[in-house]
């Protein structure tokens, strides 16, 4: 619930959107040959927004637009960032669509678009396509149209994306199935750890390492320096989700990287171990303690205790490694049940082995398990 008085998260425009937006008012002034200072379109939702163009240039046989993408309150990498549309009048019929400067290539499979195009997703695609077709039909015109989307700085934004391990080279994507962007939302994440499991899977890994962050995925590649880029994948707090995914695409090895804070949360069966959907349960990490053999003053300091990393440097300071094994063990079992899987007793009944290394704020090995899973018996 938000707070009482609390200011309402604005919504702002996808990059799909934005690249609409100014085919629109590029071809427009193609066609009158005067500059365009805004453009209405359609969004996917049915929503009708008008965008403001930053700049305008029209030639006779091309003309470009500009806009800034607004993403609202939503921390996205690429709000603000420069969309620019050119277009162009083709000696052929049709409309073709393709990425500029700043605008990706596709490089791997497993996405929404062939290898060796560009990455402009098919909803954007879509956009584009009836932005363009609107324009003709108001003016009459069967002319083909050539349509190239670029983001100037698109190469340097794509360096706080995912872009670069999903194949994708060169720049951005251009995106968005709704038009707009929710803020805060979680659905965008989660579709980048459902592309970045898909594309491991099309490029031939079978073993996968999901990771809960930048540190965590560190150490999982250290961990595993022969397994290719795609198996890496930062899956958050979705432990659950990406789990989930991974079952889906037949991933033979699961290995989970993570620290003491949300790993203690994914023991007890959580698997969206954000801080604010779940709080450490100090309880649980003090029955933890107790059967690792600690004694009542210890069980007290973990109940007292203000963070779980905090029990964990307690617990290694005192040589208590089966506290780790034993909350690594649990991990184990707890995806498997989230995954539909019983536990099978040796690797040739199992169809799925599933590891869980956990570790220290400072990326020491703190406790690992594994565990066989089998589908369950219907």
């Amino acid at each position: 619930m938000e707070e009482q008085g609390a200011k309402p998260l604005r919504h702002g425009y996808t990059t799909g959107s934005c690249a609409a937006a100014t085919a629109k008012a590029a071809l427009t002034a193609l066609i009158e040959q005067e500059l365009q200072n805004e453009a209405t379109i359609r969004l996917p939702i049915g929503e009708i927004v008008t965008f403001t163009m930053t700049a305008c240039s029209v030639g006779e046989e091309s003309a470009s637009a500009e806009t800034v993408k607004d993403g609202g309150d939503d921390p996205d990498a690429t709000h603000g960032a420069r969309i620019i549309t050119e277009v162009k009048w083709r000696s052929e019929p049709g409309i073709v669509i393709d990425g500029g400067i700043g605008v990706g290539r596709v490089t791997k499979p497993g996405l929404p678009v062939p290898v060796g195009e560009a990455a402009i997703n098919p909803v954007p695609r879509k956009m584009i396509r009836e932005a363009v077709e609107d324009v003709l039909n108001v003016y009459g015109s069967d002319r083909g149209v050539q349509v190239v989307v670029s983001v100037p700085d698109g190469e340097e934004i794509a360096k706080k994306t995912l872009n670069g391990r999903l194949g994708i080279i060169g720049g951005i994507s251009i995106l968005g199935t709704r038009g707009t962007v929710v803020p805060f939302s979680t659905s965008a994440y989660k579709a980048s750890v459902a592309q970045a499991i898909r594309v491991a899977v099309r490029c031939g890994c079978e073993h996968i390492v999901l990771s809960t962050g930048g540190r965590s995925e560190k150490f999982g590649i250290d961990l595993y320096p022969g397994l290719p880029e795609e198996a890496f994948v930062e899956m958050g707090d979705f432990v659950g989700f990406a789990l989930k995914q991974c079952r889906g695409q037949g991933v033979k090895k699961i290995t989970l990287v993570g620290m003491m804070g949300k790993f203690s949360k994914l023991a007890q069966g959580v698997m969206m171990v954000h801080s604010k959907s779940a709080p450490v349960d100090f309880g649980f990490l003090a029955e933890l303690a107790e059967s690792a053999g600690a004694d009542a003053e210890l069980i007290g300091e973990v109940l007292s205790a203000n963070t779980a990393s905090q029990v964990g440097d307690r617990m290694q300071e005192l040589g208590l490694t089966a506290f780790f094994e034993e909350m690594s063990s649990r991990c184990c079992r707890e995806s498997l049940k989230e995954m539909g899987m019983e536990q099978a007793f040796g690797e040739n009944d199992g169809a799925v082995t599933i590891e869980t290394f956990l570790i220290s704020m400072k990326a020491q090995l703190l406790g690992q398990a594994a565990l066989y899973g089998k589908g369950k018996d219907k």
